[in-house]
């Protein structure tokens, strides 16, 4: 596993981090998940080299954060980043521009979910506290900044981050001139290459971690879904993959599919294309399998991608806005 330093916050993680969505199951996330599973896929990573995970409350009521406390006791030996996020208040994602920061992120709230995060943990403090929806309009709002300062200074959390609403990489610029934030999570991937004009640049001036979301478009750069796709009834990919977006994306893998090089898979090629860019400081892919780990985090020792094959996938970008069934 190669190491990247995590912005200015100094820590050096693994580049290829563990997202933790999947994993937990639960109402309005993915079906099919399984503790057992879960508990050895997310050993097997440990054992790999894998030190940073990333979770939320949200992920399963609490129940992602307790499979996380329990995979630190079960190796003490190891310095792992643990990152999640308090749930917004009105439990609406994304946020929209009449979100109001009262509403969604009151410091009551923070301060109840930052206890409830600390305690499914079992720690004492939070590597990184990072909101779940975020609007730029609220970056010189005092009542979150004067939260997360207390925080810090009380030693509940290391650093604070935001995870930008899906296809908006712009809505977080006038927060990181503030100065509070210390990294980003953004969906970056081989379709969504907007971060790179601008958010990518000002966390690079400011030293600010690049934590990258979503590195397989929720399954299409698997390369595994078809026109006929369907889920169980509950999973959220139902509501997200409607004809309109699962269409386009299949048409789009099926392009991508004629250039991926003999030998190697799709995801593969996926997560290489994201860890080209020195700009990522880790990637995090959800994992539900022993063998999706071993192949996800084999990518870190990959080689660089040729300049031919770069060229080509960047033709393959996919701007898109948000949308009713976009979440």
């Amino acid at each position: 596993m190669r190491e990247r330093r995590f912005g200015r916050l100094g820590w050096m993680v693994g580049d290829v981090g563990y997202g933790m969505w999947g994993i937990a199951g639960g109402e309005g996330g993915w079906t099919g998940a399984d503790d057992e599973a879960g508990d050895a896929a997310l050993d097997e990573a440990v054992r790999l080299g894998c030190d940073y995970f990333d979770t939320a409350w949200i992920y399963g009521r609490g129940h992602s954060e307790r499979m996380l406390g329990q995979l630190v006791k079960r190796h003490p030996e190891r310095r792992l980043y643990l990152a999640t996020k308090p749930p917004p208040k009105d439990r609406t994602w994304p946020s929209t521009r009449d979100s109001k920061l009262s509403e969604v992120y009151p410091p009551d709230h923070l301060w109840e979910y930052l206890h409830r995060s600390l305690e499914g943990l079992g720690t004492p403090s939070v590597d990184l506290f990072q909101f779940h929806v975020w609007e730029d309009d609220w970056a010189h709002d005092a009542a979150w900044q004067d939260t997360v300062v207390e925080m810090k200074e009380r030693g509940l959390i290391k650093g604070v981050g935001i995870s930008v609403n899906r296809w908006e990489p712009w809505n977080v610029l006038q927060t990181l001139s503030t100065g509070l934030i210390d990294a980003v999570q953004v969906i970056y991937n081989i379709f969504d290459q907007a971060p790179e004009d601008e958010l990518f640049p000002a966390c690079r001036e400011l030293d600010v971690a690049v934590i990258a979301r979503v590195p397989f478009d929720e399954g299409t750069l698997t390369g595994t879904l078809t026109r006929e796709s369907r889920w169980p009834e509950g999973d959220w990919r139902n509501t997200y993959f409607v004809p309109e977006n699962l269409v386009a994306s299949v048409e789009r893998a099926e392009r991508l599919a004629r250039i991926v090089p003999e030998g190697m898979t799709m995801p593969e090629l996926a997560l290489r294309f994201i860890l080209q860019n020195p700009d990522v400081a880790t990637v995090i892919p959800g994992m539900r399998k022993v063998t999706h780990v071993r192949a996800n985090i084999a990518t870190s020792d990959a080689e660089p991608l040729s300049e031919e094959l770069m060229a080509q996938l960047r033709e393959h970008r996919w701007d898109r806005r948000p949308t009713e069934w976009s979440q």
